[in-house]
């Protein structure tokens, strides 16, 4: 175990951090917090499941193609998905050209039993990557309405009259 809970505080499923035991929700992530007991519990079941994983692949398998890309991005995600125990498959694409002026893409497969735990796993990733967890994304799906009084600005959420083609606040420009 990467980290001691103690079963008199709580903690965040997400982050981890350790909160006392009357807070409820985390601050930084906005989740209901777990106690020190709950969160060991949960560690251990992620350890049995991971431990409980086959990594060695057969003919059997039926495999799902999970991302498509150059050979050392591909690379980096085996390893990703091989830390938290689930094998993968990096096969030529023979979708592509061949003759040497562009590099070689591979396509990353895994279990179809186990494209639930990978996607997790993708999402994690990317919000690690890209910081995301430091930003508010409550926005990001939000549509520029030229029908509509106001609009809400998917970039930083501020709301703002559709007569301007620009958001005031961060200058994105819908036009």
């Amino acid at each position: 175990m990467d980290h001691e809970f103690d079963p008199e505080l709580k903690y965040c499923p997400q982050c981890s951090d350790e909160y006392r035991s009357e807070i409820v929700t985390c601050a930084s992530c906005a989740v209901e917090l777990l106690t020190g007991a709950q969160m060991i519990e949960l560690v251990s079941q992620k350890m049995e499941k991971k431990a409980q994983r086959n990594m060695c692949l057969s003919p059997d398998d039926e495999m799902v193609s999970i991302r498509r890309g150059p050979v050392m991005e591909m690379k980096e995600m085996q390893i990703l998905l091989e830390r938290e125990g689930i094998p993968s498959l990096a096969v030529k694409d023979t979708s592509s050209c061949g003759q040497g002026c562009c590099g070689t893409d591979l396509i990353v497969k895994v279990r179809m039993s186990e494209v639930q735990d990978v996607l997790e796993i993708l999402e994690q990733e990317h919000v690690r990557s890209t910081s995301l967890e430091d930003h508010d994304t409550t926005h990001a799906g939000a549509v520029f309405n030229t029908a509509a009084e106001n609009a809400t600005c998917p970039a930083c959420g501020c709301v703002f009259p559709t007569t301007q083609p620009t958001c005031p606040d961060c200058g994105l420009c819908f036009a």
